[in-house]
């Protein structure tokens, strides 16, 4: 193996490991921030100045030892005497799903709700690669530089 993709796949490992405290969530609700409705739509600078970024272990008490996530829930909401309403809420998210689906449906009269909690910091931004669709693109490339 040459040193050149020995240096290569080291890098990549290595930027698969970072150090845990605590995990960093947009924390935005769209009623009061519409740029919570789509961050992704900024760039980094703009979005750093219009959407807070917070440590969920810093920013939520904690009664017990609780593991944090981040949460997104986007929800429909029928008013009674007027248009319904799209309202998008970031933030952390500490009691997760009992059955481990990463989306899920919490409905009622008045309201339609998707529920999609994540792990990875900033992840409750938008829809994007998750981590196993990213680590199969590394795998693939690695075996392609390899063959």
């Amino acid at each position: 193996m040459s040193p050149y993709k020995m240096l290569f796949s080291v890098t990549i490992l290595l930027s698969m490991v970072y150090k845990c405290s605590g995990i960093y969530c947009f924390y935005c609700n769209s009623a009061n921030n519409s740029a919570c409705l789509d961050p992704m739509q900024f760039d980094d600078e703009t979005r750093a100045l219009i959407i807070p970024v917070i440590d969920c272990d810093i920013a939520v008490p904690r009664v017990e030892n609780i593991d944090f996530f981040c949460r997104k829930i986007v929800q429909t909401i029928f008013h009674p005497h007027r248009d319904s309403e799209l309202r998008v809420t970031r933030g952390c998210g500490w009691i997760r799903d009992p059955n481990n689906r990463p989306c899920y449906r919490a409905d009622n009269r008045d309201h339609l709700e998707t529920v999609c909690q994540c792990f990875t910091n900033h992840c409750n931004s938008a829809d994007g690669l998750n981590t196993t669709t990213a680590l199969f693109l590394v795998l693939a490339v690695c075996l392609y530089l390899y063959r």
